[in-house]
């Protein structure tokens, strides 16, 4: 049973946030209610204090013991803070680190997950800066329930609705009660640079931090897998409770893969892996610099996504995942590449864009699959991470269901895996980084 924080501002759909409430408290959740005091003038706190049996938090400055620090101790015990209905005002607050009141003091305070669903009119939402700001919270992490369309309050009709409650619990439910989807199965990420030593000091590298790889081997965890993670020199620490792999060359990654690959229900190769290595390999003393030019002889790498796929061969197991981080031609340059690496998907992206690539918190991918190409906005790399999850833990079941409904538990075939799936199912929302 957890606590959730329900966030309520003030807009005329603030109504549908009391039966949000009573859903979270049915599937066995505690909730604590906090309104702003322009949601007040919608509904009565008395109202929400009747099915919480909580006192409803709509100051900052209640009197009373401890009353000034209230929000950092709601920010501590919360699972989740869920802002419903939020307005414009509110999410500008939220998007600029504003802290005018205990809402907003508690969206800064809180290291909780946060999910946040917009209502107002139909112009407001699509204002350039409400859109801006969303963008801006997407890329911290924080989720959102898009609102619906239809008639609003103002009389006007477009998107701008607050989304159905039973949408918006299912979705926080989603978040506070991981699903397990990959509870049982063994996932297997690589994540981060390689480094090709020249010499004793020097080394050929690649501006990969790791994120994105840890992201995942994060989330398949959280998800219920049993991970292993190989990650190259990175100073991105490792999860807790995974299973880590220290690396640093294109060998010694490909060794660590080979090593777990039979074991493994699916395999993400998340990591920036050199396509060459100094011929001979390194040199045993420091190279001395010298007049002139100095030639280096560079030899190809194993390609470990490649090897993966003659490995796996027409089996449909394991899962393959493998990405593309390009500056042209992002979509054919993945296609042709799943395609020759034989690999069930390949995660596409262009690192010259804003915000995607290397060394930052957020990512703009495509999925390359062989029913074709699904796009996805600018968003942290943990909401393309669950992406990634749920398409594995798809295949996955689909697989299952070929098998005669087998479970993870259930000993399959060596080599048995799953068959493409038609879509993705995740949160509204090179080779890597």
């Amino acid at each position: 049973m957890a606590l959730v924080a329900v966030g309520v501002s003030g807009g005329i759909s603030a109504y549908k946030a009391v039966e949000v409430v009573r859903q979270l408290q049915k599937a066995g959740h505690q909730v604590a209610v906090v309104m702003t005091r322009a949601a007040t003038r919608f509904v009565a706190p008395l109202t929400f204090e009747a099915i919480t049996q909580r006192r409803v938090i709509t100051s900052q400055w209640t009197p009373g013991a401890n009353a000034d620090i209230e929000h950092i101790a709601l920010a501590s015990e919360a699972a989740l803070l869920l802002v419903a209905p939020a307005t414009a005002n509110t999410i500008a607050k939220m998007a600029h680190g504003l802290a005018g009141d205990f809402l907003t003091s508690l969206a800064l305070a809180t290291r909780a997950p946060v999910l946040v669903a917009p209502a107002m009119n139909t112009h407001m939402y699509d204002h350039p800066a409400t859109q801006a700001n969303m963008a801006l919270l997407r890329t911290r992490g924080v989720r959102f329930v898009e609102p619906g369309e239809g008639y609003l309050a103002c009389g006007w009709v477009g998107k701008g609705r607050l989304a159905e409650p039973d949408v918006i619990a299912a979705e926080a439910l989603r978040i506070i009660e991981p699903p397990g989807a990959l509870r049982g199965r063994r996932v297997l990420v690589t994540a981060g640079p390689t480094y090709e030593d020249l010499d004793p000091v020097r080394y050929l590298g690649n501006r990969s931090s790791g994120r994105m790889g840890v992201a995942v081997a994060v989330e398949a965890a959280r998800q219920g897998a049993e991970v292993t993670l190989v990650l190259g020199p990175t100073s991105i620490a490792p999860p807790a409770g995974v299973k880590t792999v220290r690396v640093r060359s294109a060998r010694e990654m490909h060794a660590a893969v080979t090593a777990e690959r039979e074991a493994v229900d699916a395999i993400v190769m998340s990591a920036a892996v050199a396509d060459y290595t100094p011929a001979g390999g390194a040199a045993s003393d420091k190279v001395k610099k010298q007049d002139g030019g100095l030639t280096v002889t560079l030899e190809r790498t194993v390609d470990i996504l490649a090897d993966l796929g003659r490995w796996r061969a027409d089996r449909p197991s394991p899962v393959l995942v493998g990405f593309a981080a390009e500056t042209t031609d992002v979509l054919g340059y993945a296609s042709r590449k799943r395609e020759a690496k034989r690999v069930d998907l390949i995660v596409a992206n262009d690192v010259g864009q804003p915000g995607a690539g290397f060394e930052v918190e957020t990512n703009i991918a495509s999925f390359v699959t062989a029913e074709g190409v699904q796009s996805f906005p600018l968003e942290a790399k943990a909401a393309l991470a669950a992406r990634i999850a749920a398409y594995i833990a798809e295949r996955l079941a689909a697989t299952a269901d070929g098998m005669g409904g087998s479970s993870p538990d259930t000993p399959k075939p060596a080599g048995a895996g799953g068959s493409p799936a038609d879509r993705v199912n995740s949160p509204n929302p090179a080779n890597a980084q």
